[in-house]
């Protein structure tokens, strides 16, 4: 187990918390969190792309010219893919990307992203992301004291309105429950934010439960 100092909103530090080797992953699982990330972005695509095949081509079985005695190139119809306006031969059509993955080997990813951030110190734990009111620069305030100086992924346990409203205006700073974090979320941000019941909620998802924050 390893500890992370745990700071208030004002960015002192106010006591420290357990990270348990159950969130923790070995080297050797840098094949699962790339098998996740590319099944979370293949899962994120709508795959609604279309193109029109020369049955799909509005026009008349009629032939454009006849056969013979014209001096150009024979041809039986003008949906013909050769021909500008025509259908599209093997283009794409409406499908479906995506990708399963075993719910273990996901756990086992997330938990290498996690280890990674925290062997580039991007790991924040705070005891509370409360706001009164939804306040843009109350929060940059927050992120300021933590150090935070570039984008930052927030993990909490329960997001609250003025959280959001809060965050929605900072390009680089999103809002997640830790009931919904995935790897990809967490290798998109320089800095995880989390919160100590977030923490708490991520090693029950993770297994981790039985050695809770303190």
């Amino acid at each position: 187990m390893s500890a992370l100092p745990v700071h208030n909103q004002q960015g002192k530090a106010v006591g420290e918390v357990q990270i348990p080797a159950a969130l923790l992953a070995p080297a050797t699982a840098s094949q699962s969190l790339v098998q996740a990330v590319v099944t979370l972005r293949a899962n994120a695509r709508a795959g609604t792309h279309s193109t029109k095949t020369k049955g799909d081509v509005a026009g008349s079985g009629k032939k454009p010219w006849r056969q013979k005695g014209t001096g150009r190139a024979r041809a039986g119809y003008r949906q013909s893919p050769v021909w500008t306006g025509g259908g599209v031969v093997f283009g794409p059509k409406p499908r479906s990307y995506a990708k399963a993955m075993p719910r273990q080997k996901a756990g086992l990813a997330l938990r290498k992203a996690l280890t990674d951030k925290l062997a580039s110190d991007g790991v924040r734990v705070i005891d509370s992301l409360a706001m009164a009111q939804p306040k843009t620069k109350d929060l940059v305030a927050i992120l300021k004291g933590l150090k935070v100086e570039s984008g930052a992924l927030l993990v909490t346990d329960v997001t609250s309105r003025e959280l959001l409203l809060a965050s929605r205006n900072l390009e680089r700073v999103a809002v997640v429950r830790a009931s919904d974090v995935n790897p990809l979320h967490v290798l998109k941000y320089p800095f995880l934010v989390i919160t100590r019941e977030g923490l708490t909620r991520l090693q029950d998802r993770l297994g981790g439960g039985q050695e809770a924050a303190k």
